[in-house]
């Protein structure tokens, strides 16, 4: 995986705008490196990429997002995500472990809400039964977890159901997570509360 890593990262850097670099690392108020790369080129390099080396498996797009992560490039780290939001209904359970470890380090919406609403809702979607009663408990872990951003993630999951108006939602099983989500805080967070602040507007 990391030719496609590097060639991803290569047309990344084709587009680079050291003043868009620096209003993004100020915006975002992140000690991570940018290129200055717009979400739009990340999100039609990554489309490329998928043309260029079509076919990959399963293993193969979890491989090719660890390998993107791993160096702390906010733009890179951002094609992680999307080449993970375009694979989401090959995802299994499993890599729910991936994706925390992801969320953990991300610790900001640009990143932690894509992975939430746009990775682990669409993978539990399309997990059978059993499986996704497994993810589910994980998410339960998740909203009881010491750290704010995981805990944001286990809240954000179910959005794009809950705005679908999809009715196997269990909605018990969302209130109870948000209320761990919330009891799990030794401070009110506004980290935490915008999140519990949308989910509960989808849900009225």
């Amino acid at each position: 995986m990391p030719e496609i890593a590097d060639w991803i990262d290569a047309a990344l850097r084709l587009e680079a705008s050291p003043y868009r670099a620096d209003a993004e690392r100020e915006r975002l108020g992140s000690d991570l490196d940018f290129y200055g790369a717009s979400v739009g080129i990340v999100r039609g390099t990554v489309r490329d990429a998928g043309r260029r080396y079509p076919g990959l498996s399963h293993d193969e797009v979890t491989a090719l997002s660890s390998e993107l992560w791993r160096r702390p490039v906010f733009e890179r780290r951002l094609a992680a995500v999307v080449l993970l939001q375009s694979h989401a209904a090959e995802l299994i359970g499993t890599d729910l472990t991936r994706i925390e470890g992801f969320v953990r380090e991300g610790r900001m919406p640009e990143l932690v809400d894509l992975l939430a609403v746009d990775v682990v809702g669409p993978m539990l979607r399309a997990l059978d039964r059993r499986g996704r009663a497994r993810a589910e408990l994980v998410l339960d872990r998740w909203a009881r977890d010491p750290d704010v951003w995981v805990r944001r993630g286990a809240v954000l999951a179910p959005l794009r159901e809950l705005k679908s108006g999809a009715r196997d939602v269990d909605r018990d099983r969302v209130e109870r997570r948000l209320r761990s989500a919330q009891d799990a805080a030794s401070v009110v967070d506004p980290v935490l509360q915008d999140a519990v602040a949308r989910v509960r507007a989808a849900m009225e």
